[in-house]
């Protein structure tokens, strides 16, 4: 006669059913029964006893001893259920946002009779999500490897590489739109709803968590955590207090790290949050003037590092934004951080690395259009207004002669072209699409489980952890990653 097996931090037990097995035959001293799955051997793992039911319990691998020595006996199998009392499996989920939800619903399908609730300290949820991608929701992006995905990211490309084994973009997608969702992929990989509409997204969420139960508390701000002895999560409110089974943080980036303190104080490490993607400000430079010309190929660089970036740029009334510019500020964010946000980039309006093969082109149209003023030829067909104000800004007479300028004039047309330098004195974010650099380390963090390694059973979802991703999707990517893993609840000795 033996026990199943099962964890001792029940505190009330229910036998549910009693079965029996009959075994004809063994061999080499070990047997199997192929009704419940079960692998016997002779020599048995440390068994455990449990005062409280007194049944035995197995700490490894649930394998238990077995006193071989007849040919033909009857094993009679006990399969018990715990419950504990007559409370459910409790989870908190800190934080009303995209990672907060996404990990919701995944508790409530992997453990559906848990008791799963959402605290958001604000009145609104979902707030991000809705004004994301002007309102649209870029939910994911549609690159096609999990290698191009991952290196997106500027912190936790590595760590990242491995959870999107998990589930990654695809998934998302296919997520959403069995789910209703349908969405539409750009030229661009970005990803949306085809509605073109955040709320389809919000709906969603809201629809899943009503039908699976999730309990949904807004302006229920967080002070503070506290471990227990029996491995429960103890949290306190703003007003009262209540225990936690398991509880998964995804409260968003912080700004400050004072915002943090509250997982400071149980040992996690906190990386100094800086502002990512961001756009550069430019209050003496003249190219504002020429603000709404969009490039749709670039390359930039900030002078006097290795930092590089290409795609589209937008010139604005205060400087330079678009792909190009904000892949540049999140990659560069600490850095640029440490500059106070004044330094010079460098902008190659027509995406050749090769300063040779522009000569050549300008050569090209000397011999071609020769007799023609500069101002009506433009290399590259690069926007009218943009080549107007590189001509003036490089000390040019816009109605010379191509054949009149030159050596010297090829030379620096090739330098504004390629090489055209911008002082930049400031930065403009994104308000509520604020995205950090910094968080929770994740030397913290267990990146198997996004468990805690300072604190048994909290875990960790989204922004508020040192990963974040450039412009596309990356950063709910990320979000949908994490609080996936995060929501199978599993400890870092599973």
């Amino acid at each position: 006669l033996f026990g199943s097996v099962a964890s001792t931090k029940f505190n009330r037990f229910k036998l549910i059913k009693f079965k029996c097995h009959k075994i004809n035959s063994f061999e080499n001293q070990h047997l199997s029964f192929l009704s419940d799955s079960i692998f016997l051997k002779k020599k048995s793992k440390k068994i455990d006893r449990c005062d409280r039911a007194g049944f035995f319990y197995l700490t490894q691998n649930l394998i238990p001893f077995v006193n071989f020595g007849f040919d033909r006996f009857v094993i009679f199998t006990t399969i018990v259920y715990f419950e504990k009392g007559v409370n459910k499996m409790r989870v908190a989920i800190i934080g009303g946002g995209a990672a907060g939800f996404f990990a919701a619903i995944h508790v409530k399908e992997n453990y559906p009779k848990a008791q799963v609730t959402i605290f958001e300290k604000s009145k609104k949820i979902l707030a991000k999500v809705k004004i994301s991608g002007g309102g649209r929701c870029n939910v994911t992006n549609g690159c096609g490897s999990i290698s191009d995905l991952s290196k997106a990211y500027p912190r936790g490309e590595k760590k990242l590489r491995k959870a999107f084994g998990h589930f990654h973009n695809r998934d998302t997608m296919n997520w959403f739109e069995e789910r209703g969702v349908p969405l539409v992929t750009q030229e661009d990989n970005c990803v949306f709803p085809i509605s073109q509409n955040s709320q389809s997204i919000i709906d969603c969420f809201l629809s899943e968590a009503k039908r699976l139960g999730v309990e949904i508390i807004i302006q229920k701000g967080i002070e503070f955590i506290e471990p227990q002895d029996d491995q429960s999560i103890k949290i306190h409110f703003k007003e009262g207090s209540a225990r936690f089974d398991k509880v998964i943080v995804a409260t968003g980036g912080s700004p400050k790290k004072s915002g943090l303190e509250w997982l400071m104080d149980l040992g996690h490490k906190i990386e100094d949050p800086v502002p990512s993607l961001f756009t550069f400000n430019m209050p003496e430079e003249a190219v504002t003037e020429l603000m709404g010309i969009v490039v749709p190929e670039t390359i930039t660089k900030i002078e006097g590092t290795k930092l590089i970036s290409d795609g589209p740029l937008l010139i604005t009334h205060w400087g330079m934004s678009g792909p190009s510019i904000l892949k540049l500020s999140a990659f560069g964010a600490r850095i640029l951080s440490e500059t106070d946000y004044r330094f010079n980039v460098l902008v190659n309006w027509v995406n050749i690395r090769n300063n040779a093969i522009v000569e050549e082109e300008l050569t090209k149209i000397i011999q071609e259009h020769g007799q023609k003023q500069v101002a009506s030829i433009r290399p590259y067909f690069i926007p009218d207004r943009l080549w107007q104000f590189l001509i003036i800004k490089g000390g040019l007479d816009p109605t010379r002669k191509w054949t009149e300028i030159g050596k010297k004039g090829i030379n620096k047309i090739v330098q504004l072209l390629t090489q055209d330098v911008y002082r930049v004195n400031g930065k403009t974010t994104f308000k509520e699409e604020f995205v950090t650099c910094g968080g929770v380390s994740l030397d913290s963090i267990d990146f198997k489980t996004m468990e805690s390694k300072a604190c048994p059973n909290l875990y960790f979802a989204g922004e508020v952890m040192d990963v974040d991703g450039i412009t596309g999707g990356y950063n709910f990517q990320a979000a949908w990653t994490t609080a996936f893993i995060a929501a199978q609840l599993k400890t870092n000795n599973q």
